[in-house]
């Protein structure tokens, strides 16, 4: 399926505007960034072949990672491919909820959690 920009800007901002307190505090120190895809180099420091699926990563140290010695640091950063996202669902309501659950699974690794801690939880 196929959305104009505006309209999965909308449904991200609902999602983000539907996370528990808990999340949304986050949200404070960490950016959120829509690209179209990831780019070929993304995938290769992930190690994912160019024809497999990301739909969002996180980059910088998670928060059980903070200390004074972070300062010269990046911000922690949350992007969000769109195409993927909109090539694995049919319609807006499956897009809305891959959107949530990829936004929750990239702030789950900003919370110190890995790939089997959030898989565990529902958002692997």
């Amino acid at each position: 399926m196929r959305i104009p920009r505006p309209i999965f800007d909308q449904l991200l901002e609902a999602s983000i505007a539907a996370l528990p307190p808990q999340f949304a505090r986050w949200l404070e120190e960490v950016a959120i960034v829509v690209e179209d895809e990831p780019s070929p180099r993304l995938l290769r420091e992930m190690g994912m072949e160019d024809d497999e699926e990301l739909l969002g990563s996180f980059t910088g140290h998670a928060i059980t990672r903070h200390s004074i010695d972070d300062t010269g640091s990046l911000p922690p950063q949350i992007m969000i491919f769109r195409k993927p996202l909109m090539d694995m669902c049919r319609n807006r309501e499956e897009l809305a909820v891959e959107i949530r659950k990829t936004v929750f699974h990239e702030l789950g690794h900003y919370a110190g959690f890995d790939e089997d801690d959030l898989e565990s939880m529902g958002y692997g």
